[in-house]
């Protein structure tokens, strides 16, 4: 009998740990660490001095755990336009390593557990608009607007942009036009980045019946978007500097950043090859994480 117990041992250790891989992976966690660095950016620039621990640490956890809720409902209602896409198939719950009830308890945890963190110790404002933020993401974007429009993502990036604004609630408890700023930013970097990866996936939306731009609109027509999306982006990161939010370091690091983009964006719309689309969309995602780091540095060492 011990003999039998030692030997079954290590696979229930195995399906533990697989069960646990598969659930983390249905949080989307290189999205959400994305979306808490422009939380934690939020944060530190609604204050001159340092954020107290209780909000930095129980914001974070918050904000953090309502966005990995919205990414595991997305895995829920997708499922089916995942099952047909070459970047999604194997997910946890394409593949019935989850259940969707499982799923849907999981989400619901995380949003029970992840509002009241940030009711208790951060403040209701946050807790609300982060709430919100979920829905928007999980229901209004997920549920309808991908399906009805191809303007889906202009639309419902507001939810994907507003995690400087909480940050920034979290600290002062209210909301403020530096903020919303930062909210633009993101808001008008969201196109250009994911209309990149459409073009690069256009295939796998068309047959999922996924009316993305480059699916209803064609190839061309989206790649000037993204040229005149990312112009636009340029602008709207030179506003921070203008009205007096940043510094040197932080107009002279978007500079950079906005140019890299802009190449990408151009030998995107007249010099591509096969390879430009995700290369443009990789690079987007590089241009947004440094240029919060450079938002960071230049509140900090401004000058």
């Amino acid at each position: 009998m011990s003999k039998v117990i030692t030997a079954a041992q290590p696979i229930s250790t195995t399906n533990f740990y697989s069960a646990c891989k598969d659930y983390y992976e249905m949080t989307k966690p290189k999205v959400v660490l994305l979306l808490l660095l422009t939380a934690l950016v939020g944060m530190c620039l609604a204050t001159e001095s340092w954020v107290g621990w209780q909000v930095l640490i129980a914001g974070l956890i918050g904000i953090g755990f309502l966005s990995s809720a919205a990414a595991v409902i997305n895995h829920v209602v997708d499922r089916k336009i995942d099952s047909q896409m070459a970047r999604t198939f194997n997910r946890p719950v394409v593949k019935g390593k989850v259940t969707p009830q499982k799923a849907l308890i999981f989400a619901a945890l995380l949003t029970l557990i992840g509002y009241v963190i940030l009711e208790v110790w951060v403040n209701r404002l946050t807790a609300f608009l982060t709430l919100a933020g979920l829905l928007g993401y999980a229901v209004v974007y997920t549920m309808y607007l991908k399906r009805a429009t191809p303007q889906n993502i202009v639309i419902g990036g507001l939810a994907g942009a507003i995690p400087p604004l909480l940050g920034w609630t979290a600290v002062t408890g209210e909301v403020h036009a530096n903020a919303l700023l930062l909210v633009l930013i993101v808001f008008t970097w969201t196109p250009p980045h994911f209309w990149a990866l459409a073009i690069h996936r256009k295939k796998d939306y068309a047959r999922a019946k996924v009316p993305m731009l480059p699916v209803t609109h064609g190839i061309e027509f989206t790649k000037t978007s993204i040229l005149l999306y990312t112009v636009l982006l340029s602008v709207v990161c030179l506003l921070p500097y203008l009205t007096g939010m940043t510094g040197l370091i932080y107009l002279l690091g978007s500079t950079v950043l906005n140019a890299g983009f802009l190449y990408y964006a151009w030998k995107l719309k007249f010099a591509a090859n096969n390879k430009t689309a995700i290369e443009t969309f990789r690079f987007s995602i590089i241009h947004l994480m440094v240029l919060f780091v450079v938002l960071l540095v230049d509140h900090y060492l401004q000058f």
